[in-house]
Parts: C-alpha cells; structure tokens; sequence
C-alpha cells in the first residue's frame, strides 16, 4: 500500500506573513475560500501568529470574523489550525491562565480545530497549560519544538577589516561550546509535550535553518521515540527548505507544511507543486486534489499583485508553474530524480545543487546569503524590511541584521521566533542605530527586551550573564513574570459608550491593548458616523481657529527610531528628572520607555497619543 503523505497548507497564515507581512486583505481571503473546498488539505493554518495582531493594526479588520469566514466555508472539509505562542498567546508578554482560556475558548466557538502552541525559548512550562486547555475544551493541541542552531565560533579578526568585522571588532577564537542544539535536546523536547497531552507534534524550524543532513539523522530519532504524527515545518530562506521537506518524506514524516506556487518558496515554505513532483517519482499519494490546488493557484495571482507594496520579489517574479512544468527540459526532471537519489544516501551537497537548480528553473529566489548567515526566520525578515520601509530606515537593516547574532547570545541563546525575533530584532536595529550615533550599545531598549533578560519569558537555553542582565536590567538576579500581577486592561468609554462592545472585543483588549485599543476606536468612530449620516442634520460646530506653531527655542529630547506614541507621561509645566519616562512609544511592534536625558521642566509637548513620529523627531521641549 502506498504511502500517504498529507498536507498542512500555510498559504493563507504564514505564507503571506513570510513573503508580504500579514498584509492580505479578508476580501482576497473569500474569493479563496470556495476554491479551498475541493483541494480537501488536510489541515489549512488560517489564523494566530501575526494575524490577529496585522488584521488589526494595518487593515482595520476584525480576526473573530476572519477565523468565522473561514470556519464557515471549511466546517467538515479540513481542519483549521492557528499558532498560538503558548504563555504569550498572539502577544509579546506573559498571560494569566484565565486571558488563555478565555481566547483558546472563543477561538474554538468560532471553528478552530488546532491549536499549534509553541514556546520561543522551548520552556516547557510555558506551554503545558495551553495544551491542557485546548484539549479540554475540545481542540486538538498540536505542540512544536523550535528548531534552532547553536551559534558560530567567533574567528580571529582579519588583517583588513571588512564591514562584520568593523561592526563586531576583534576577537580571538574563543574554546568550542558545549553543544546546546543536539538531536537528543529536540527529541527530549517533544517526548515531554507528548507526554503532557500534545495529539500531534511539530518541528518547527522557522528559520529554515535545519539542514537536510541534519533532518535525515532527527526525524527518523523522533518518529522512533513519538506514538502521536510528526508535523514538519520549514522556510527556503537560506536554501534548505526544498531538500529538507524531501529528506523528511524520505525518512518517514506524516505531514508536511507547504504553500500554493505564488505565496510559496522564498522566505516561506516551500511550494506543494514541488512537493507534488517528488512523491509522485516517490511512489507517495498526496492527499490532496491538485486540480483544485491549480484553481487556487489562478487565483493567487491577483492577490499577489495586491500586495506589491510588501512583496520582497515584485519585480522578480517565479515563472508561472503550469507553463514551467509543462515545458520542463530532461535535464530538470533528472535533477529531482538525482535530488532523490542524494537524499536516500545523504550526499547534502549534491542534494542542494540539485534543488537549486530546481528552483533556478522554476525562478524561485536563491538563498538568502544574509539571512543565513544571522539564522533568522522568513516572517522576521519581511517584517523587518517593511517596518523599516515604513520608518525610512532601511539601509540600516544590513547592519541590524549583522548585529541579530550578538544580540541573540547576550539574551541566552534564545531560538528566533515570534515573539523573541520580534524583540531581538527590533533590539538589533535600535544597537545599530547607537552605533551610528556613536553611543554605548544598548543605550536605547525596547521594554521587551528588558523583560527577556529579567526572566519574565521563561527560562533561556543558556543562562544570561548577571552582568549583563544588571547592565540592561538594573539588577543581576533572574526575576520570572508573576502572572498574578497581570492587571485587566479598562474599558473605557468612548464617544458616550463602552470602547469594547462584547466579550471577543475585549479579549482582543487584553491581548493587545494598544492595537486593540486603536482599532476598536476606528469601528466605534465609524459606527458612530454613520449613524449620525442617518440622523436629522445638526448644525454645524464652529470652526476651530489654527494655532500657530511656536518656533522651539528650548533644548528638545527626540525619537532615537521612528514609530508611534502611544502614552505621555508629562505635561507642560511638569518637572522631571534625569532617567525618568516621559512617553512610551511602539516601533517595529515593540514598546519602548523613553527615558528623559536632563533634569528640567517640560516647556511643550510636541506630541500627541497615536502620532506617527519619524527617527530623531523633537517630541518634547525643556525649559531654557
């Protein structure tokens, strides 16, 4: 009998969140859905990672109604599955048991069948009780493991300093580390969350660093030490996706992560139509109607011409599939048989070339040299160069992403991905930027970071130095999160009623209260609107006279990164002093203190909440 290989289709979460952050819109998402219908995936990742937050924050839609349309057209089709970050949910801070359970219930009420929960730091602790509570409440809890790298020797410095070692300085080669990163480490991992309940259990190598010599000796570990599937998840990004997902199959695997041909490959995981191919010379049945797959794939490509403002490769488009395949030389089909070949005799080398020639035909992009060499994820990456195209900021992302590895191992080691990617990236960009303005590293922090190094995300793979955890910290001890001290966000009143109109609003409130907060303000102010574009015309209010803007004559404390103001915590008149906060601003998702660099007293605020200010902005003006 053959084998059956089935199929986790990404395409509609991480395959745009990889390739166009998070940016597809809900009326794209249902010209898809009925296509979804005859391609029967076995599971289809729609919700969770970056979407509740991105549907929000950029395109002023609600994800209770994007997880309900989709529930809607695939109820008994396929399973829907959301990622979920275990302890941090969809957020970037520690929750209390009951915002947990609250969210994991509503999600399930609205059709979500699987919840894959990780950990950034691979805490066991942090996950347990999510698992327990999806399995309670009816869903089926899908833990992953992340995969990551121990990090690179450092080499000696060479004679003529290029551009990484200006940035880094001179270093002698430190001693070989105790490997931290070994089969045994990822298989301990995953016996643990099946031991607590998992149904399933994911690799999950968001970096697409896992190697296909790496995977041909740890998958066949982890299929002998799990009663319950396997999962496989990975990225093209540095040039490992394609011949890893072929080892995978290879040595046993039962299902794979893939994207439809445009959302596919790249710094997303690799295509199905490519997988397709494989098992077919394999002997493998696909569970999955590639007719209806080609319907999709059609359609696809409006969508992606939607998200040309976000699209790493816009101008250097794959070749269409169905042509490409159709013309396919000889000597392109004897690379996939020669793929197989060198996957069965793990020949890593000769099954690299052969999948790059493969996606060199096809016109996939080619590795990311830069991303692999700072070991980042595909979703971090995009994300990093459209928020720093939105800052104006981007030719600082070279540096930056020299600096993710530094950063990294200051903070324990910790794996790359949602939300410590998100922290340790924003964290690289703001080091990059002291370094331009001649400051000390790490004079400016964003407030995540200081809670990674306190302890407040769980433990780290390797322990933090105490020095360093004082230097960012003020404290050298180790100070875990206390979710007792979580406090409920309010529900303010807004326009004569309350800001959260229901239970999922609210909860949307909790989890991400300064998103939330400005995008349940958008629906309230339209509400509002339109009801009053159906009431009885009131005269009109007279008109306020302009101020006229003052010319700054005092010394000014500006915006070290661009981003938004979220919170003022002064005013004119008010005295401060050095050290003290006096605006919380977000930039590249991370909240940051600002903290005042004089004693004085505030003169103006040049400011208000919800601004968009730019790098070096005056935001507040001293007294002279």
């Amino acid at each position: 009998m053959a084998k059956v290989l089935k199929i986790r289709d990404l395409t509609l979460r991480d395959g745009q969140q990889s390739l166009f952050a998070t940016r597809l819109k809900q009326e794209y998402i249902d010209r898809l859905l009925p296509l979804y219908r005859d391609a029967r995936f076995y599971i289809m990742e729609v919700w969770g990672g970056a979407v509740p937050d991105s549907v929000m924050r950029y395109l002023g839609e609600s994800p209770w109604d994007r997880l309900r349309s989709c529930s809607k057209e695939m109820k008994g089709i396929s399973l829907l599955s959301a990622l979920s970050r275990g302890r941090n949910l969809f957020g970037y801070v520690p929750y209390p048991d009951y915002v947990l359970e609250g969210f994991y219930k509503e999600a399930i009420k609205n059709g979500l069948n699987v919840m894959r929960i990780f950990d950034a730091l691979n805490d066991i602790d942090n996950i347990k009780e999510s698992i327990r509570l999806i399995n309670q409440l009816g869903g089926i809890a899908d833990a992953a493991v992340c995969y990551t790298v121990d990090p690179k020797q450092e080499a000696p410095a060479p004679e003529k300093k290029g551009f990484f070692s200006r940035l880094f300085g001179s270093s002698k080669p430190a001693p070989a580390p105790e490997k931290i990163f070994t089969d045994e480490y990822f298989v301990q991992k995953a016996v643990e969350m099946e031991r607590l309940g998992a149904k399933m259990i994911t690799l999950k190598d968001m970096a697409g660093l896992v190697s296909p010599s790496r995977i041909f000796s740890l998958m066949p570990k982890l299929k002998q030490a799990l009663k319950v599937p396997v999962d496989f998840h990975t990225h093209c990004t540095p040039g490992y996706g394609l011949a890893a997902v072929l080892t995978a199959i290879m040595k046993g695997v039962d299902i794979v992560d893939t994207n439809i041909w445009w959302f596919g490959g790249g710094s997303a995981a690799p295509s199905i139509e490519l997988i397709w191919i494989f098992c077919q010379k394999l002997g493998i049945t696909l569970d999955v109607n590639m007719e209806a797959v080609a319907k999709i794939r059609k359609a696809l490509v409006e969508a992606r011409k939607s998200l040309a403002e976000f699209d790493l490769n816009r101008n250097n488009w794959p070749k269409d599939f169905d042509e490409a395949y159709a013309a396919m030389p000889k000597e392109i089909d004897a690379e996939f048989d020669r793929a197989i070949a060198a996957a069965a005799e793990n020949r890593e080398e000769d099954l690299l070339d052969a999948c790059h020639r493969i996606e060199a035909y096809f016109g996939l992009p080619k590795p990311n040299e830069i991303v692999k060499n700072a070991e980042v994820p595909g979703g971090m990456y995009s994300n990093m160069v459209a928020n720093l195209r939105a800052l104006k900021a981007e030719d600082v992302l070279e540096e930056a992403m020299a600096l993710i590895p530094k950063v990294r191992r200051d903070a324990g080691l910790v794996p790359l991905v949602t939300p410590t990617s998100q922290i340790v990236g924003s964290q690289a960009v703001a080091l990059a930027l002291d370094r331009r303005k001649g400051a000390a590293d790490y004079t400016n922090k964003n407030n995540q970071f200081i809670g990674l190094v306190k302890g407040e995300y769980g433990k780290t793979p390797v322990a933090i130095d105490p020095a360093f955890r004082e230097q960012i910290t003020g404290n050298a001890q180790e100070r875990p999160y206390d979710v007792s001290s979580y406090r409920k966000p309010e529900n303010p009143d807004f326009e004569g009623r309350p800001l959260a109109q229901n239970d999922e609003e609210y909860l949307l409130l909790q989890l991400l209260p300064a998103v939330a907060m400005n995008y349940l303000k958008s629906v309230r102010k339209a509400e509002n609107a339109a009801a009053a574009a159906a009431a009885p015309a009131a005269a009109a209010a007279p008109a306020k006279e302009e101020k006229k803007a003052e010319k700054i004559t005092g010394p000014v404390m500006t915006a070290p990164m661009g981003g938004k103001v979220l919170e003022l915590k002064v005013k004119a008149g008010d005295t401060v002093k050095m050290g003290q906060t006096y605006l919380v601003y977000e930039a590249m998702k991370m909240e940051n203190d600002l903290a005042a660099d004089r004693d004085g007293v505030v003169k103006r605020v040049l400011v208000e909440e919800g601004d968009t200010i730019a790098t070096d902005q005056p935001l507040v003006e001293m007294e002279g």
